[in-house]
């Protein structure tokens, strides 16, 4: 290496080192005489320039320096370039594709998938090809079969127009039906309904069969013969034995019951009917229950659990409870073994509602003076019903003072009842109310501020609190009917534990004897 260039790259190190201006004048001297510049030194020196000069500062601080308007420029530049070799927004031509010849079209259309509406006309039976003809009009279906279902306070008739059975036939099958839906059918009824082939376009289709479970002793079916609708009724084999279900109290009462198989139903109905003897909580680990429901088994393997007809319980401490359901004078009562019934009436709830002022002294809201509030005042909905507490006859209703709207019941044994600023009176003077008969609504009659219900309870004819007296009314059965009473207790203490089993042991029962209701008093 020549002399002279020897001492260029030593000046060009000692240039390096010092990082001053002297190496612009070796790069432009070697770029003059030919010598080669080293790449790295090239590429080092102009990155440390970038970072002196500082091209792409922080454009959000030092706003206003010469560093920041040499940014703003530098972004604008990129911009700029950007935009300047950008090859533009227009679409990029592209060779446009082959024209399918008719056999490739077939065979295209025979992979795809087209809507129903539009015919469905794809797949590889039905791709198009010269051997088929378009029809002038597409035929009907025959028949169409379908599956309907009776939804909670739904009826027949209704369930049957939702599925397309016309006005004219749903009038026919409901008539035809007659006595055998008369309680309505079941929630949850499956219909299986077919539809035939209409007359013409413009009419509904006719109704060619449907079947379905009347209750549960009897299964339908109507079909259309010769163009008119006939009714096949087939009896089902019911057992209609309670019934028994008994077990140990351990945690709980409720869980022990359900464990057994006990109904959830007829549980929540033991519970309601035990809590009127004793507190629930006193109920201990190691007492007995002894549960008699209702049960209709059908052949088919269908079950109906109805009311609860018997409530026992053995304590290991305590008085035991026999509670048997009666009907005596038309009146459907829980009595004891010793067939001895009570009644009771809720003196605190005559509607539904909430109580907004209690019984004595208060300031009175129109009036404006401190006077004594001679009953209870419940809150409630306008137009809300009113219900008599117990019953008893109506001695007065009709307009009465700042009462507004009133009734009052005479219960006998010197108490009696009022109703006031009734919105209307559901009762006449004279009239014999039972308990939970409505005899008003709510309104806000006479001198009242708002929409409630003023209760108040008459002893000898001078009010008392409402909530301090409630109404026991005991019936005692004799005779007779105490006779039947106790048969009645005793086949039920009689029954075999758990459910009956007839039909699965192959006995036969009259159909009339099963459709006969077993095992609910007089």
């Amino acid at each position: 290496m020549p002399l002279g260039v020897a001492g260029l790259f030593q000046d060009n190190q000692v240039g390096f080192q010092q990082g001053g201006a002297p190496m612009s004048l070796w790069m432009a001297e070697s770029l003059r005489r030919g010598v080669p510049i080293p790449t790295r030194d090239w590429r080092m020196r102009l990155r440390d320039w970038a970072e002196d000069v500082e091209l792409v500062p922080d454009l959000g601080q030092r706003i206003g320096s010469r560093t920041w308007f040499r940014g703003l420029a530098t972004c604008f530049g990129l911009c700029a370039s950007a935009l300047y070799l950008s090859p533009g927004f227009q679409p990029v031509p592209g060779a446009p594709g082959p024209t399918l010849s008719d056999a490739q079209y077939d065979e295209v259309r025979s992979q795809m998938i087209t809507p129903l509406a539009l015919g469905g006309d794809s797949g590889h039976r039905m791709g198009s090809t010269d051997a088929v003809q378009p029809l002038r009009e597409t035929p009907e279906r025959p028949q169409i079969e379908l599956s309907a279902q009776v939804g909670s306070s739904d009826t027949l008739a209704r369930a049957l127009s939702r599925a397309g059975v016309s006005s004219a036939d749903v009038a026919a099958v409901v008539g035809m039906a007659g006595a055998d839906i008369a309680g309505g059918v079941k929630p949850g009824t499956r219909l299986n309904i077919v539809l035939g082939r209409r007359a013409s376009r413009d009419r509904p289709r006719p109704l060619d069969k449907l079947a379905f479970r009347a209750r549960l002793d009897l299964d339908m079916t109507f079909e259309r013969l010769g163009g008119v609708l006939s009714v096949q009724r087939v009896p089902i084999r019911v057992d209609n034995t309670p019934l028994r279900i008994q077990g140990v109290v351990g945690d709980s009462i409720y869980r022990s019951a359900r464990a057994a198989g006990a109904p959830p139903k007829a549980v929540q109905a033991f519970l309601r009917v035990i809590a009127k003897q004793v507190d629930l909580g006193s109920i201990a680990a190691g007492d007995r229950y002894d549960i008699v429901t209702e049960y209709r088994q059908a052949e088919t393997g269908d079950v109906e659990v109805g009311e609860l007809l018997y409530a026992g319980l053995k304590r290991a401490r305590g008085k035991d409870i026999d509670m048997v359901k009666w009907t005596s004078n038309g009146r459907t009562e829980w009595y004891e073994a010793s067939g001895v019934g009570e009644r009771r009436g809720v003196l605190s709830a005559p509607v539904a509602g909430r109580m907004s002022s209690g019984y004595g002294q208060r300031r009175h809201p129109i009036l404006g003076y401190t006077r004594m509030h001679a009953g209870v005042d419940f809150a409630a909905r306008y137009g809300s019903p009113i219900y008599a507490v117990t019953d008893g006859v109506v001695s007065f209703a009709g307009r009465h003072g700042g009462h507004g709207n009133y009734v009052r019941i005479q219960h006998g044994g010197g108490l009696a009842t009022g109703y006031a600023h009734m919105s209307r009176i559901a009762a006449a003077s004279g009239q014999r109310v039972r308990r939970g008969q409505v005899i008003g609504y709510v309104g806000s009659t006479g001198l009242s501020t708002g929409p409630h219900l003023h209760y108040e309870l008459y002893r000898n004819g001078k009010t008392v609190n409402p909530l301090s007296v409630k109404f026991t009314t005991t019936a005692q059965l004799a005779g007779r009917e105490l006779t039947e009473f106790r048969a009645k207790l005793a086949a039920y203490k009689g029954l075999a534990v758990g459910a009956h089993q007839r039909f699965a042991q192959g006995a036969e029962q009259d159909p009339a004897q099963a459709a006969a209701p077993v095992g609910r008093g007089r």
